[in-house]
């Protein structure tokens, strides 16, 4: 993803999902994931990057397990956590930054 740091340096929150096709946690992942935009609208910026087609980026990052969550706003890392969220968790989180 030639553009990903365009993408975080926005002045709204930018949630990442680090993920993997052959994950069942990520797979859980998806339907919450678009509650989240559902909910929270234009708040927030919700992108996934895949990282078997995205090496560099997830090694850049340090992803070792997937799902891995990042929360981004104006190119800073805000806060990371891996494994599976609720949609009020991730909801509650994004608002603390808007």
């Amino acid at each position: 993803m030639s553009n990903f740091s365009e993408v975080i340096n926005q002045d709204k929150p930018v949630l990442v999902d680090f993920f993997a096709e052959w994950c069942g946690p990520c797979k859980m992942m998806s339907p919450v994931l678009k509650q989240v935009k559902d909910e929270l609208k234009e708040q927030v910026v919700i992108i996934k990057i895949d990282v078997d087609k995205n090496q560099v980026l997830a090694s850049k990052f340090q992803v070792r397990g997937v799902p891995t969550l990042m929360l981004f706003k104006n190119g800073n890392q805000l806060w990371r956590q891996s494994g599976v969220l609720q949609k009020n968790e991730l909801v509650s989180l994004i608002k603390s930054y808007t």
